[in-house]
């Protein structure tokens, strides 16, 4: 089976849930120049098993955390983060938005089995200067990996008529030199980046990775420089990558940059069960 046919197959596998109805979208902060007021972002993520959060202290942290303070970047040393792989994030100022977004959550897949490899620098959108992260990401083969970009498209559909509006970091700066193909997506579903289905067919825009640095500071020659050499020495020192199940998914709220700030809802991947996190009750998803 080619592999164009075997994610066609993976997408159709899943049963996308009805969506929600629709919140006041406002587009209109795309026209000006400056990024769009942030109140609340939310999340649909893969947080990393604490044997791979394991391996990137070990190996990476201390020479990622070196780097940052020779380039006087403490804020970005500083940041909290629940490490993570992100499935699509959406704003919205309503506080009732996490449990709507697990109400209309479709079914997750069973346990993916993935790779991550590969350590690189990548910017909002080329030329925006800000902000810029600090990846990790993963291998783009297998059927784990199919069975993310599958449940991308179906989670984007369900998840994203919660929206109030696009991603403010997705505005102003960013959105002005973003290609036209990724404007359309900030357009019609809030976010760049998300598998959609369009003329019939999924698209294959989404890039599932882990983020080490959320930066706000201008993305500058030297810092690039320095920020692509260590991903090099990095990329030297876990040369097969990490290889890893991710067995929960959660809805989370989210930073300006992305970084994953606390979570809300914990769904085991195995079982399907939800789980509150603060108190730790299961909870009943529709």
């Amino acid at each position: 089976m080619s592999r164009k046919l075997g994610l066609a197959v993976a997408f159709a596998a899943f049963a996308c849930a009805a969506a929600p109805a629709r919140a006041e979208i406002d587009n209109s902060i795309l026209t000006p120049g400056s990024f769009r007021e942030h109140k609340a972002t939310y999340g649909l993520v893969y947080i990393l098993p604490k044997e791979v959060n394991a391996i990137i202290d070990a190996k990476i942290d201390a020479p990622l955390k070196a780097k940052l303070a020779t380039l006087g970047l403490k804020a970005e040393a500083n940041a909290f983060n629940l490490p993570h792989v992100t499935v699509v994030h959406i704003h919205s100022a309503d506080p009732t938005t996490p449990a709507k977004m697990l109400a209309a959550l479709p079914k997750p897949p069973s346990p993916p089995q993935i790779t991550l490899k590969t350590f690189y620098t990548t910017e909002a959108a080329k030329g925006a200067g800000h902000p810029w992260w600090f990846d990790l990401g993963i291998v783009k083969s297998g059927k784990g990996y199919d069975d993310l970009m599958a449940y991308n498209v179906v989670a984007t559909a369900a998840l994203t008529p919660l929206r109030d509006g696009p991603l403010p970091r997705v505005t102003g700066p960013v959105y002005n030199v973003m290609s036209d193909a990724a404007k359309e997506l900030v357009r019609t579903v809030g976010v760049s980046g998300v598998n959609v289905v369009k003329d019939g067919k999924p698209t294959a825009s989404h890039n599932p990775h882990n983020t080490l640095v959320y930066s706000m500071t201008p993305f500058i020659a030297p810092i690039q420089a320095e920020m692509d050499a260590l991903a090099a020495e990095m990329n030297k020192v876990l040369p097969d990558g990490i290889d890893t199940t991710f067995r929960n998914v959660s809805i989370v709220e989210i930073g300006f940059m992305g970084n994953v700030l606390r979570e809300f809802y914990r769904i085991d991947l195995a079982t399907g069960a939800a789980i509150d996190v603060v108190s730790g009750r299961v909870v009943a998803q529709k």
